[in-house]
């Protein structure tokens, strides 16, 4: 079946169908998914591509620099592994930052479906891995060789059999096997689960494959992207991003130019690579690029090839943005996840009422490993926590909420439940947010100790503990984050550190930026927020001059 005689409500049936499928996929992952990882905190991608490697569709699950980056990374795939090259039963597999994720602990496992003797389509799934070796999750590395195991475009099945020496290698090079081989198992679960729901929808349509489906998906999603792209005035836009790096700051410049129904985002001016694990693989530049634009500019519009079309991107080779190998890319996210604010700083000129301001951004990594005094057995484990998102017009910003990754925060009790370790305290924390018409949202504090008896290792993957979330239209900036010890330990963000045993960390993430003048935000908002204890009276009257008199008892 043709693009052409595909009529709106059956393609849009279709559409569903596709959907389905992927969202299958990715609760089949999360089901049987060995870690709290991809269970809980939902570190994890799953797309459906047709036969020409564009990506058709996404599960609602998942994170743009997953997302995005697969889309891309499918291209490269299918030229090492061309599909008249492929067999029934074959499974892909890597973790290569510059074509996939930008980080070597997120693998990808691609699966070819086929359909009476061809390959009709390829779903593939990106997850977390708990570990994979080398220096763990941390920013330490000076380069990729020092952050663990580089598995370049190769097959892990051939032919339904297992490449048993790929699954002894990946075993034998990471500190978890078991929940990294039980989760890469996951992955490949979950894709013959994706293929399954694709075969029955070819059969009931009667489809041969879905390169007519995909042409009716992709070209029109590609119209309403440009459509929404034309509808704003041509020209050029620049936003700086100040955030902390290392000993010195970075800074990133994105100039977005509308020439009448493109985008062209330029990173020109942005900082150089840096010899710590911060650096961002081109690839997921582009991911975060193409998300932030749609946001900004057609955020309902769905996110397949088509949306990608009518965005480039422009980063100069050795820049931050665009580092080469063999750069060490851990903490790319650190980075990368301060584009869309960028993106959205240099359209607020032109649609003041559809961006937000800058918030926390980049995710707070957590990594912890020592050994558990109950059973004196090693124990690994990662969570994510987030800060406050930027105010936009209309609404306040979100309360420990993230943005733009998507990853969820995991519940206290999961965390201490797999984990020696104990969170004395998760709370919003007061006055985190900027002041504004709208108040950015609050950022939270975290308390964590660890039972045990050893020394043992903390890598924080933190930012804007120096340059806080900027505000827009004289919105004020949010609160910086900072890490203290109770023992007076010095813990340094992006830093791993052996920590002794007493070591009690207190985590104050940051806030999101307001939006528009104190001056015309609500009274009783304001009144709100003191009562709800996200502002304090003495906050209210240094930010909006509004005195608070408690009520007579």
């Amino acid at each position: 079946m043709s693009a052409k005689e595909l009529d709106p409500i059956t393609l849009d049936i279709m559409w569903g169908r596709l959907i389905a499928a992927v969202n299958e996929q990715a609760a089949a992952l999360m089901r049987s998914s060995f870690t709290s990882i991809v269970r809980d905190a939902e570190d994890l991608s799953a797309c459906v591509f047709d036969r020409r490697g564009r990506m058709v569709a996404q599960s609602v699950t998942g994170s743009p620099g997953h997302i995005n980056s697969m889309a891309t990374g499918m291209e490269h795939i299918l030229k090492t592994f061309p599909l008249d090259t492929l067999q029934p039963g074959d499974v892909i597999i890597t973790n290569d930052p510059w074509i996939t994720v930008s980080q070597l602990h997120d693998i990808t496992i691609a699966t070819p479906v086929f359909h009476n003797g061809r390959v009709v389509a390829l779903f593939a799934n990106c997850c977390h891995a708990l570990d994979i070796g080398g220096r763990g999750l941390s920013c330490d590395a000076r380069s990729v060789y020092e952050e663990g195991l580089f598995i370049p475009i190769m097959k892990l099945h051939s032919k339904g059999e297992p490449v048993e020496a790929v699954y002894r290698l990946i075993a034998a090079n990471v500190r978890t096997p078991d929940e990294v081989i039980g989760d890469i198992h996951a992955q490949i679960t979950a894709n013959e689960v994706g293929a399954k729901q694709l075969k029955s929808f070819l059969e009931e349509f009667d489809l041969a494959d879905i390169e007519g489906v995909a042409d009716a998906i992709v070209a029109r999603t590609e119209r309403a992207m440009r459509a929404a792209i034309t509808a704003l005035p041509n020209g050029s836009h620049p936003f700086k991003i100040t955030i902390d790096g290392f000993d010195k700051p970075i800074e990133i410049q994105a100039k977005v130019t509308i020439k009448d129904d493109e985008v062209i985002v330029d990173y020109e001016g942005s900082s150089s690579t840096v010899d710590l694990g911060i650096n961002v693989g081109f690839n997921y530049t582009v991911a975060y690029t193409t998300y932030g634009v749609k946001c900004a500019i057609a955020p309902d519009v769905p996110n397949n090839a088509g949306s990608f079309t009518p965005i480039r991107t422009i980063a100069a080779v050795g820049s931050i943005l665009n580092a080469q190998h063999p750069a060490a890319v851990a903490g790319r996210h650190t980075v990368g996840h301060f584009l869309p604010s960028a993106i959205m700083g240099a359209l607020s000129g032109i649609l003041p009422d559809k961006v937000m301001a800058p918030g926390a951004d980049s995710l707070w990594n957590t990594h912890i490993s020592g050994f558990d005094k109950r059973d004196n057995q090693f124990f690994s484990y990662t969570w994510f926590s987030t800060g406050g998102t930027g105010a936009l017009k209309g609404l306040d910003g979100l309360s420990a909420t993230s943005y733009p990754s998507g990853v969820a925060g995991v519940p206290v009790e999961i965390i201490e439940a797999l984990t020696p370790l104990v969170v004395r305290q998760r709370a919003l924390r007061p006055d985190s947010g900027g002041a504004g018409e709208h108040r950015g949202g609050l950022g939270q504090t975290m308390e964590v100790e660890v039972l045990t008896e050893k020394p043992y290792l903390f890598s924080g993957m933190y930012d804007r503990c120096h340059y806080p979330a900027p505000g827009l239209y004289d919105g004020k900036s949010g609160a910086t984050g900072s890490i203290a010890s109770s023992n007076g330990e010095e813990v340094r963000p992006k830093l791993s550190r052996m920590l002794p045993p007493d070591t009690v960390l207190t985590l104050s993430l940051p806030g999101g930026g307001g939006f528009g003048d104190v001056k015309r935000r609500d009274r009783e908002a304001i009144l709100n927020d003191v009562l709800d204890g996200y502002v304090t009276p003495e906050a209210a009257k240094r930010d909006y001059g509004f005195e608070y008199t408690p009520p007579h008892k």
